[in-house]
């Protein structure tokens, strides 16, 4: 199973000041080096976080796979076919919403997901779907063409967090993986993953790639503050000459 990491909060805090650090790019090439087979960034339609230099220098530097989720936009499809990321994974978006917050509705927007998944397959960009342990809607994604599909481990997440019923959440998405591997579709999943809950999932056999993000940089930025104040202190004590 491999990994891929989501550095959309690298930058949310690169954007909370409008300025130029923490640089994403520098925190995919931490990633890789640290052994991560994949970046993941979210280019949203505001912008809010990743910008598109970020997704043009990425496509230049990272030495893994990097993919790239947006929503199933002409905007984004122009900016796919010009950039050309290894993947793109399909998305909903709402502007009000503070992450996604469930997966792609393939059964109602079947016409469009299908003709943006063609044209991203005709510019040789892999297309995976991101939708919720559904065995009928990732029936339509197979229907329509998606070689991948991420599967939404949210709910999984927010019963485990909870302390409610996660064991009936964890086999729906294992049903799903099963069900979509059988198809020939490629399984991949995210959403909600954390340190605490990772382990039922890691055990799903038919998954391929897990999407981590916030709780890999949550973690970061602790056990990391640790050695950056120490820097800061020492620059402090003993300055460079300028």
């Amino acid at each position: 199973m491999r990994l891929a990491v989501n550095i959309d909060h690298i930058a949310t805090i690169r954007e909370a000041r409008k300025t130029d650090e923490p640089d994403p790019v520098s925190a995919a090439a931490l990633c890789e080096l640290a052994g991560a087979q994949g970046i993941t960034v979210h280019l949203r339609g505001d912008r809010r976080h990743i910008q598109d230099r970020d997704v043009e220098i990425l496509r230049r530097t990272v030495a893994t796979h990097l993919n790239v989720e947006m929503a199933a936009t002409a905007e984004m499809v122009r900016v796919a076919q010009t950039v050309k990321p290894h993947q793109v994974t399909l998305v909903p978006e709402r502007r009000d919403e503070v992450t996604t917050e469930g997966g792609l509705d393939i059964a109602l927007h079947g016409a469009n997901i299908e003709k943006v998944v063609r044209q991203l397959l005709d510019a040789r960009i892999d297309v995976s779907i991101f939708v919720d342990p559904d065995v009928e809607q990732i029936r339509t994604c197979h229907k329509i063409g998606a070689p991948k599909i991420e599967i939404n481990t949210g709910k999984y997440a927010d019963s485990w967090k909870s302390g409610g019923a996660w064991k009936p959440e964890l086999e729906k998405v294992t049903s799903a993986a099963r069900a979509a591997r059988k198809m020939g579709v490629t399984v991949l999943a995210g959403h909600g993953l954390t340190y605490r809950n990772i382990d039922a999932i890691a055990m799903i056999g038919d998954i391929e790639e897990l999407n981590i993000g916030h709780s890999i940089i949550s973690r970061a930025s602790l056990v990391g503050l640790e050695a950056a104040v120490r820097e800061m202190i020492a620059l402090m004590r003993d300055p460079r000459r300028v």
